[in-house]
This record gives C-alpha cells, sequence and structure tokens, in this order.
C-alpha cells in the first residue's frame, strides 16, 4: 500500500498541509538563524513528507512545533527515512538513562524519549517508509526498551534500600520477570495500544544486605508498582505507556506479582480458556530473560495440549458471542478492531488452529499472527486463497488503525464519525 503524493492529496487537507509548513518555520526560527539554515536545507521530498504527514496526524503537527530542534535532529540523523538497526532503540535509551538521578528524572527521560519515538514511527509509518511489520516492530522494541531499562534502573535503587532478593531454596538473587501478553508479546504493538503485563519471580525468600529486609513478595510488589507509576503515570510530559495488569491471575482482585510456583499452581487447577487464549502470545520482555523462558516452559502444557483440542472451538465461539453482544450494546459496529469482520476476526481464526493442533504440531507455537498465517497455508490448515484473503484484511485494517490512532495518539479503532477526519484517514 502506499500514500498519495502531496499533490494529490485531498483539497480539504492542503490548506492543514500548508499551515503546518508554515508553523514549523516560525517555531525552527524562534530557535535561531542556524536552525532555521538547517531547516532550509531540507531537501523538497523531505519537507512534502512534513505537510503530509502533519496533515494527517495533530500529534506530530504540534511535536515538531513544541520541540522543532527534536525534529531537526531526527532528520539530520537520518531517523526519519531510515530504520533502527536492531538493538538501536535500546542503545539509545539506555543512553539517556545513564546519569538519571532519581526516580522522577527517570520517568522525564522515559517521557520524552517515547514522544521522540512516537514522531519518528508515525512519520514513517504515514509515508509509508516503513511497512507494517517494521512499524508494530519498533513500537514492541520501545515497549521493551522502556520496561527492561526502567525496572533494571529501578530494581538496583531498590537493592541498595532494601538488600538483594534472594531464594531461600536456592540460595541465589533474584530478579522480576515481566511477561508482556497481547500484541506486545507477539510483537504487534498498534501506535496507542495499552501494554498488558503479568509480573513474576523465581522463588520467595528475602533480601539480604541493607538494615532493613523484606520478605521476596513484598520487595517484587513495590517494585511493580514502581514499574507502572514509571510507565503509566501521566504527567506534564505525558505518558509511556498505559499498562493493564488485569490478565495477570484473579484480574484486579489477585496480588500484583507471583511466584513461578504459584502461578503454575494457578493455571493449573484455574486457568480458564480465555487466559490459555491470552498465554499463546505471552513473551519476556523485561527482567530475568532466562528466569522468564523457564517460567514459560512451565506453563507451556497448560496452553497447548498434547492431544487435538477440539474445546477450544466452543471457548472461542463464546468469547467472541460475548464480544459481539458488548458491541451491539455499546454501538460499536464502526470499530475496526471488534466490529464483524474485523481485526479480532482474522486473530480468532489464526488461534483457533494454535490451541487445536499446537500441542501436537510444534510449528504453530508462535506468537506474530501473520507468521501463524504463512504456517497454516504452509501445513495444509487452510487454502492459499484464503489466506491471501485474511492476510490482505488484516494488513489494510492495521493500516488503517494507525492511521486513526495517529491523529491525536489516542487509544482508538473506531473509525471517525467527522467527515474531515475521515479524509485524513
Amino acid at each position: 500500500m502506499s500514500l498519495p503524493s502531496l499533490a494529490n492529496l485531498p483539497a480539504t487537507l492542503l490548506p492543514a498541509a500548508e499551515r503546518a509548513g508554515t508553523a514549523l518555520r516560525s517555531a525552527v526560527a524562534a530557535l535561531d538563524a542556524a536552525a532555521l539554515a538547517r531547516l532550509e536545507a531540507w531537501p523538497e521530498e523531505r519537507l512534502e513528507d512534513f505537510r503530509r504527514v502533519a496533515a494527517a496526524s495533530d500529534f506530530v503537527a504540534e511535536q515538531a512545533v513544541r520541540d522543532s530542534a527534536m525534529l531537526l535532529e531526527l532528520a539530520e540523523r537520518g531517523e526519519l527515512e531510515n530504520p533502527h538497526a536492531p538493538g538501536e532503540l535500546r542503545s539509545q535509551l539506555q543512553a539517556r538513562l545513564e546519569d538519571c538521578a532519581d526516580e522522577d528524572e527517570l520517568g522525564r527521560r522515559l517521557r520524552r524519549f517515547r514522544t521522540r519515538q512516537q514522531l519518528r514511527i508515525i512519520w514513517r509509518d504515514l509515508t509509508r517508509r516503513a511497512a507494517l511489520a517494521e512499524t508494530c516492530r519498533d513500537l514492541s522494541a520501545l515497549a521493551d526498551a522502556c520496561i527492561d531499562l526502567a525496572c533494571e534502573w529501578l530494581h538496583r535503587r531498590q537493592c541498595e534500600q532494601f538488600g538483594t532478593p534472594i531464594g531461600r531454596r536456592s540460595g541465589e538473587p533474584q530478579r522480576m520477570v515481566v511477561l508482556g501478553m497481547g500484541k506486545l508479546g507477539a510483537v504487534e504493538l498498534n501506535l496507542s495500544s495499552d501494554i498488558d503485563l503479568i509480573f513474576g519471580y523465581p522463588e520467595g525468600g528475602e533480601t539480604e544486605g541493607a538494615k532493613r529486609s523484606l520478605d521476596n513478595q513484598e520487595f517484587f510488589t513495590r517494585l511493580g508498582q514502581k514499574l507502572i507509576k514509571a510507565l503509566d503515570a501521566i504527567t506534564v510530559d505525558g505518558f509511556v505507556f498505559r499498562v493493564d495488569m488485569r490478565l495477570r491471575p484473579y484480574g484486579s482482585s489477585g496480588p500484583l506479582v507471583y511466584s513461578f510456583a504459584a502461578l503454575e499452581q494457578y493455571y493449573q487447577d484455574q486457568g480458564r480458556d480465555w487466559e490459555r487464549y491470552a498465554m499463546i502470545k505471552a513473551r519476556v520482555v523485561g527482567g530475568d530473560q532466562q528466569a522468564g523462558e523457564q517460567l514459560l516452559g512451565m506453563l507451556r502444557p497448560f496452553v497447548y495440549r498434547r492431544y487435538l483440542d477440539f474445546s477450544a472451538i466452543e471457548a472461542l465461539r463464546t468469547m467472541k458471542q460475548l464480544i459481539q453482544q458488548e458491541v451491539r450494546r455499546k454501538g460499536m459496529s464502526e470499530n475496526i478492531k471488534l466490529g464483524e469482520g474485523g481485526i479480532r476476526e482474522v486473530e480468532f481464526i489464526a488461534q483457533a488452529f494454535q490451541l487445536i493442533h499446537g500441542g501436537r504440531d510444534l510449528s504453530l507455537q508462535q506468537r506474530p499472527l501473520l507468521k501463524v498465517l504463512a504456517t497454516l497455508e504452509g501445513q495444509g490448515y487452510l487454502p492459499p486463497a484464503v489466506v491471501e484473503e485474511l492476510r490482505g484484511g488484516y494488513e489494510f485494517l492495521r493500516y488503517a488503525e494507525h492511521a486513526i490512532q495517529a491523529l491525536a495518539d489516542r487509544q482508538t479503532q473506531m473509525l471517525p464519525s467527522d467527515e474531515y477526519d475521515r479524509i485524513r484517514v
């Protein structure tokens, strides 16, 4: 898919595009003459890209004026035209956090980094310099870096205060494990996703090395609370990611953090069908990676049964009916995620095959939906024509989802009711 050139933008959008260009020039001129000269050195193609993106995204237009020096730097570093190398996002954030003095400063730096990357990612998505896979990968890498580096920073500070948590059985230092669920786990984040997380730690015990010791459960509960605040709290600098912890055992009424043994016991004894569905995409996104992979191995038998599990069809059908009832009740027929023929329906089809056959066919034990669809075709579960239709529809809806969310950096999948915004999308 490609966007039209600026000359072919609908006439309705041309005034907004020109206003954005004028506002940017004024903001840069207010910096100093050298900054204005840097802007004037931009190639015409980049200026057209800016006007096009600003016409489609109030977020980009506003941030470019609010921090025009940041936009100039992104352009001069080639980050608007060129993709990031693997690990580059993490390296950039790590450098920005090296001399971070306190939790307030941690929050500020995380938020400013998120704003910078959000602008870059939206720019590349709306100009189609980035394909859908790159946009989702960058957004997920941004979340991974923010979660893991913030968790690491907070863990060190908390150890200075309360000592290092030690496992009662192993005698080894303990670190928290952060599981990313849903689109984060599958490396499929959209432009304004919540991040669904579950917190765990390997084993019980208590901290050592400080005047005041804590039980490991309390240590990691405090750490989890601080991590959520660092990411989720809305300040003058905005937010990093909205954090949703409701997928953990017992939801909002349960403990914030669980030991591995408690997690295994819960899913073995009380795990429900929708939790199997959710756990398909679970991935270690922060904390102790090695221990996290061990945890996922412990939970895999709950997700993937060794027999052909046709009961999954009825469970998914029930979930789908509940969603449809909610869509009708709330008048959400134009929601491109939950409405009829929306993103969620493609996901249901793919994950039904995973739950039914994944215990015996290990090739289906994957997270990203497009890779699962390719496997379903390659292994003969679905005809090529069906997979192509599902893939094409899914990609179209994900591009549309990003265009809707880029308007104002808002979490929504509803088609705009305003005609002007529909033209922008």
